[in-house]
């Protein structure tokens, strides 16, 4: 009877195996990346990724702590990351055998006049009838072919992905935070410098009223230097709607009032910190960069998936088992006689499904090739990402140079055009001009500083930044 059954099952094997075979291969090489940055500086010393952020700035330490803890963006993404842990842990479950139990009580009534009047004499149909069952159910899928076991491995990296994701949120907010911090501490310098402009031309306006008093100088060169101290007023009172653009976008990053991150940035600032650029190699980004680590593991997820569609061409076992109790009498439930119980198993193979399965293939093996493609776009964004960091690096530091020399030079013309004007050896115009071109490139130098400043965040979340995980861990 065995050998019977056994011979009834080898058609439908066999079948199957005639539509088997491996999942489509697809090439997936690593990007050849260039042997060194373009734009990378050329200098021996060394200097820590990290010191590219302003982290002795109280304000940049508490705003980026309160972030990192309660920031919704990144609650979001860490309750993904659990999602695809939860994800796995099914996955991972259906390749474990299924155990249920139940119970019933069923009652019944028949018309006895179903089976007619052919029943012999003395027997009786019992017209109403009550069951009572109780049962402990098994079922269980060996995974022959590893269709589950590829599942589970899709799942699993699933869990780098999301894990990656949220660790690019991480990376966001900090650079975020530090460059509005930086903003904040450029316009405080640059409102230091106009106020030391309005200054100046408060002085020069006093001193041209006073010689418009002493009949020495027209009334119009007092008037141009009340001008000149307006105009720097101006440009102050400008500075106010950036302010409250920080503010409020701070607000979002941090999920605290504006009275709350107002007082953290009211902090005294620290030294302006001027780090050099760190040299590092462009094989970094591929282990470093969070989003080169997201699009990797959905390429592996990707592929996991692309093997378990072609493993659903192949026969599928699955195995159950029954044990448990009937009895028409609630008294009788627990007698010998009662127990009743199966095992069986069935042999499940595709013979003519017509394409199903290989669209499904075909689907997955487009996703792969999609995601394979991400990779790579992910991989040389990162590259054009450290390019242009490094760049901007180099340029703002000449440029932050350039401004401060510039500052220096038109502040000694203007203190030399005012020496000269009062010893009677230059005009007031003469004297004006020169004020007028020192006060512009103080605010010009200070906001040089600031994008040199700015420029140096950018190289950091280019590089990946710092990977350590958050205080949420994204490994709990």
């Amino acid at each position: 009877m065995r050998l019977r059954n056994s011979l009834v099952l080898i058609p439908a094997v066999a079948l199957g195996a005639c539509v088997a075979g491996p999942a489509p291969e697809i090439a997936t090489p690593v990007p050849t990346l260039p042997g060194a940055f373009f734009y990378v500086p050329a200098t021996t010393e060394s200097a820590a990724l990290e010191a590219l952020l302003p982290s002795s700035d109280p304000a940049f330490v508490a705003l980026s702590d309160q972030a990192l803890s309660d920031s919704p963006t990144l609650g979001e993404a860490l309750a993904r990351v659990e999602a695809a842990r939860a994800g796995a842990a099914r996955a991972g479950a259906e390749r474990l055998p299924s155990v249920g139990a139940d119970a019933s009580v069923t009652g019944t009534r028949t018309n006895p006049n179903q089976f007619g009047n052919s029943l012999p004499p003395g027997i009786s149909i019992d017209t109403e009838r009550t069951s009572y069952a109780a049962n402990l159910t098994a079922r269980w899928d060996p995974d022959l072919f590893g269709v589950l076991k590829a599942s589970e491995r899709a799942a699993l990296a699933r869990i780098d992905a999301a894990s990656a994701g949220a660790q690019a949120v991480r990376l966001a907010l900090i650079s975020e935070i530090a460059a509005s911090v930086i903003d904040w501490r450029t316009l405080s310098s640059r409102r230091e410098a106009l106020e030391q402009d309005v200054a100046a031309a408060t002085r020069l306006a006093d001193l041209a009223r006073q010689r418009e008093e002493a009949g020495i100088a027209p009334g119009f060169d007092r008037v141009r230097a009340q001008a000149t101290a307006s105009q720097s007023r101006s440009r102050m009172a400008a500075l106010a709607s950036e302010e409250a653009r920080l503010i409020g976008r701070l607000v979002t990053l941090t999920a605290r009032d504006a009275a709350w991150v107002a007082a953290a940035l009211e902090t005294p600032a620290p030294d302006r910190f001027d780090t050099t650029a760190p040299a590092a190699l462009p094989s970094l980004l591929l282990a470093n960069r969070p989003d080169v680590a997201r699009a990797e593991a959905e390429l592996a997820a990707s592929d996991a998936e692309l093997a378990a569609a072609a493993r659903k061409r192949f026969p599928r076992l699955t195995l159950s088992a029954a044990l448990g109790l009937l009895a028409f009498d609630l008294g009788e439930l627990f007698d010998s006689d009662s127990v009743v119980g199966s095992a069986g198993g069935s042999l499940l193979a595709p013979l003519l499904d017509f394409g199903r399965i290989q669209a499904e293939i075909d689907g997955a093996a487009a996703e792969k090739q999609a995601a394979f493609a991400r990779y790579r776009g992910a991989v040389f964004a990162a590259l054009g990402d450290a390019e242009t960091a490094y760049g901007l690096v180099a340029a703002a530091d000449a440029e932050a140079a350039a401004a401060a020399d510039e500052f220096a030079q038109l502040q000694r013309a203007a203190a030399l055009a005012d020496t000269r004007y009062r010893a009677g050896l230059a005009d007031f115009l003469t004297v004006l001009e020169a004020r007028r071109a020192a006060d512009a490139s103080g605010e010009r130098a200070a906001a040089s500083l600031g994008r040199a400043q700015r420029a140096r965040v950018l190289l950091w979340q280019a590089l990946g930044g710092d990977v350590q995980p958050t205080s949420r861990s994204i490994s709990q």
